[in-house]
């Protein structure tokens, strides 16, 4: 094969393993919410909200990585840093191309996407650069923050781009409240390595108080979610028993091992609690 190929693929590939472990997490939870609550207005415009998310977890993933190569030295040694497919000064240059880009491609649909499109740049700048990676409440807000600006970029995106209505601010409100509370199941299976790195997290601060809280969010925002979205009685049955079944991981099975493979479960949870918002617009979810 030509040199240029092979150097294309390799950069791809590169791309693709920055953002790899958030398709489970942003990528296809994103998806489904903006697809549910936006809802989704065509097959182009689903095309479009994937590569702007795409896009801006590859900005975030950039930035974050950048700033944590020894702690991914533990965790994922696969990763461009510490495994020598990128420098770090290389992963600078990326940082701030991805920005620019983003910012570009962003203000294509106008003045609110842009906006957006900033607030995440702006929440990701004070997690890597200014310390709030550091600290548990500076973490959890910019995570949030982070999250919401995900959603209601790809809601106006894939939506049919005359704005939010109710039923998009309540389904935007509902996930942040969520996102909120079930924040640190992702930190469970990485205390290692953020202990390693000096951040603090709700599992090193409080390890039996972060699980207490995880198994009665998880518990609270299956019954509540099930209610708010009017679900049918099957649904709700099979919605109800996964979130207490996650949340009884959590709080039992405590090895970094058990904890990933909650962890996991507990995005497909996620998955399932962003399309519920369909319900509203279709009836899909009355059986």
């Amino acid at each position: 094969m030509p040199p240029i190929f092979n150097q294309v693929c390799r950069h791809i590939y590169t791309a693709a393993l920055f953002t790899w472990t958030d398709y489970k997490t942003v990528f296809f939870p994103v998806t489904a919410f903006a697809c549910a609550a936006g809802p989704l207005h065509s097959t182009s415009h689903l095309v479009d909200g994937w590569i702007w998310i795409w896009m801006h977890l590859l900005m975030c993933n950039v930035s974050n990585q950048a700033a944590s190569k020894e702690e991914d030295a533990k965790n994922r040694a696969w990763r461009p840093l510490p495994s020598g497919r990128v420098t770090k000064s290389q992963a600078f240059v990326l940082r701030w191309f991805t920005v620019v880009g983003c910012l570009l491609w962003s203000a294509s649909y106008g003045a609110g996407i842009l906006l957006i499109s900033a607030t995440l740049f702006a929440t990701t700048f004070i997690y890597d650069e200014m310390g709030a990676a550091g600290h548990l409440i500076g973490k959890n807000f910019c995570n949030i923050g982070g999250y919401v600006a995900f959603e209601s970029g790809a809601m106006l995106i894939m939506g049919p781009r005359t704005g939010l209505d109710d039923n998009s601010q309540r389904a935007l409100l509902l996930s942040g409240a969520l996102i909120f509370t079930t924040i640190q199941a992702q930190d469970f299976a990485d205390v290692e390595g953020d202990a390693a790195s000096g951040r603090e997290t709700f599992p090193i601060r409080a390890p039996e108080l972060s699980r207490v809280v995880t198994f009665i969010a998880l518990g609270f925002w299956s019954i509540f979610l099930s209610s708010a979205w009017s679900i049918g009685s099957t649904c709700r049955l099979v919605f109800i028993s996964l979130g207490f079944y996650t949340g009884i991981r959590f709080y039992w099975w405590r090895t970094m091992e058990t904890d990933r493979r909650s962890y996991l479960i507990f995005c497909i949870w996620l998955l399932i609690a962003h399309t519920l918002p369909l319900h509203i617009r279709s009836g899909a979810l009355g059986f």
